[in-house]
């Protein structure tokens, strides 16, 4: 009876067990093989065209968001018309610039360098120039004003002084 206690004690902590090793190898075979027999994703061309155009343009009804990102009709409008003009062979820059015509700067997700979108580049750097000067004009003006220098102290004030120094040594 011992003999056989021992031996389920012992099969129970077996680690090997081929049961579950049979279940393990067969559910990673499985696994694999939809990798192996998953097809070749192939890329239209055109399309990628398309989507590089429109992550450049801003979509006019969505809150900055690209063209190519927007799940908008308009944006699904604007991706139509860059695939059917990029199928007539016009140039990324010609297609842009028919949106700005027909949108303004506002729809390119970078303005342009020139005109009003020149502020827009260089207000910040000039802010920064006009802050700094500003800044550094107050603390040269604060540094050059030095503070007056303090009255002498009177005999009166003195002998309060060392009266308050004494009080707080203790007895």
């Amino acid at each position: 009876m011992n003999a056989d206690k021992r031996r389920s004690e012992s099969e129970s902590r077996r680690v090997f067990d081929p049961r579950s090793s049979a279940f393990i190898c067969g559910f990673a075979v499985l696994i694999f093989s939809f990798g192996i027999s998953a097809g070749q994703v192939v890329e239209d061309p055109l399309e990628r065209r398309m989507l590089e155009i429109a992550k450049d343009l801003r979509c006019a009804v969505c809150q900055n968001q690209p063209v190519s990102e927007s799940h908008a009709p308009l944006a699904q409008d604007m991706r139509a018309i860059i695939r059917d003009q990029l199928k007539a062979g016009k140039s990324p820059e010609e297609i842009k610039r028919y949106f700005v015509d027909r949108y303004g700067d506002y729809v390119l997700m970078k303005p342009a360098t020139r005109g009003f979108g020149a502020i827009v580049w260089l207000g910040p750097v000039l802010l920064f120039v006009v802050i700094a000067i500003g800044g550094l004009v107050f603390l040269r003006r604060r540094l050059r004003t030095s503070l007056p220098m303090p009255a002498a102290l009177s005999a009166e004030d003195r002998e309060r002084i060392e009266r308050a120094r004494r009080e707080d040594r203790g007895p």
